[in-house]
């Protein structure tokens, strides 16, 4: 091989080399990146309420107490907020939830309809151990447009450390003054009396 076919062969590899990284390169985009997207779309057909109460005063909110600093994502725009921040000044029910979770399909929409009664405590789900955007299609699919907080996929998250939630969902809690408690009776919501009762005996 003669040194001009040598050179030659370097500038063609050199010239190949650069249109190669010229070329989208959809195989190697940052990871999450290319989810980007199609969580920006599940978002907007999803349309959930926002995870921060409207405030009356611009004094702040105080009614998370002890839950002021536990930092979670809103699954409705993807910010970040203090789950504290999150609660209603009164009681509020705090619903975690999972799209794996049979159940708790069967109980958000309750949720909602009973959100929707001029008397009712603020109610804020927690979608755990599943993606987001699986979170944001199922309410979707449900007509469910809650607030949501999204606290990780794994089998651990700040949410549910604070309110030290059971593995068996849905899990249902009435949060006020900084205190969580678990409702029990009844374990599942299967009618919006059932979500009544549960928050009245709060009041």
């Amino acid at each position: 091989m003669t040194p001009a076919t040598k050179w030659a062969l370097a500038v063609g590899a050199l010239a190949l080399a650069l249109i190669v990284a010229l070329l989208p390169r959809s195989a190697s985009v940052p990871p999450g990146t290319g989810d980007d997207t199609e969580l920006a779309e599940a978002r907007q057909q999803a349309a959930l309420a926002a995870c921060l109460p409207e405030q009356d005063d611009g004094e702040g909110r105080s009614a998370g107490g002890g839950f002021q600093d536990v930092r979670v994502h809103c699954l409705g725009d993807g910010s970040q907020v203090e789950f504290g921040d999150t609660l209603g000044e009164g009681p509020t029910l705090v619903n975690v939830w999972a799209t794996w979770c049979e159940p708790c399909r069967e109980e958000l929409p309750l949720l909602a309809r009973y959100a929707e009664r001029p008397d009712a405590a603020r109610v804020v789900t927690v979608q755990v151990q599943s993606a987001p955007e699986d979170g944001l299609r199922l309410f979707t699919e449900l007509g469910v447009r809650l607030p949501a907080l999204h606290d990780g996929e794994g089998a651990s998250g700040p949410v549910r450390g604070a309110l030290k939630a059971p593995t068996a969902l849905p899990a249902s809690y009435i949060v006020e003054g900084g205190e969580a408690r678990l409702v029990t009776k009844p374990r599942l919501f299967t009618s919006v009396e059932e979500i009544v009762n549960a928050v009245e005996g709060t009041r």
